[in-house]
């Protein structure tokens, strides 16, 4: 991995109030996306532009430390409930480092969930390459990330108090916007 990967950003985020430190490049509007892998809930492998299959449809990347907390799981449950907004060609996926059986089990649970869940458990590229990797907890920060047909990022939100909500209304209209 590169070492600008692993640049680290302390006090990017708080936790319950707390200064987390984030591993690697700050994510801004415009750029590519860089090389990962992630792995979806029957263990295949998910690269970049497997999200955007190939430049057809646009991406919206929800980004939680776990679907087992409070606020991921509302997170996750409003956008599921919201992306019938969103045109055809905007495929939505939940990311976490949650176990892909995990990510699984409660995508079954809910019912009809019609996000993509994605796993970094493997690796950790996502996180690492992407920015997302809080260092002293080893979970990704919750952020909300729209990618293009292009492979571009076209809306990034980080939610710097990791505990809240992100702007649900400002990603939608953002993903709507990159179909």
């Amino acid at each position: 991995m590169a070492a600008e990967a692993l640049k680290e950003r302390p006090g990017a985020v708080t936790f319950k109030g707390e200064p987390k430190t984030l591993v690697g490049p700050e994510l801004h509007v415009g750029d590519a996306l860089p090389d990962f892998r992630l792995t979806a809930t029957d263990l295949s492998t998910v690269t970049p532009q497997m999200l955007t299959n190939e430049g057809k449809r646009a991406a919206l990347l929800i980004v939680v430390p776990s679907l087992d907390t409070g606020v991921c799981s509302l997170e996750s449950k409003t956008f599921n409930g919201r992306i019938g907004e969103l045109p055809a060609d905007v495929t939505g996926f939940v990311v976490s480092r949650d176990l892909p059986f995990a990510m699984g089990r409660w995508a079954k649970e809910q019912g009809d969930v019609k996000l993509q869940m994605l796993s970094d458990h493997r690796d950790h590229s996502f996180g690492r390459t992407m920015g997302l990797e809080m260092k002293e907890l080893g979970l990704l920060a919750r952020a909300v990330i729209v990618v293009g047909k292009d492979g571009r990022t076209r809306y990034f939100q980080l939610v710097r108090e990791v505990t809240s909500e992100p702007n649900y209304d400002e990603a939608i209209a953002a993903a709507k916007s990159a179909a």
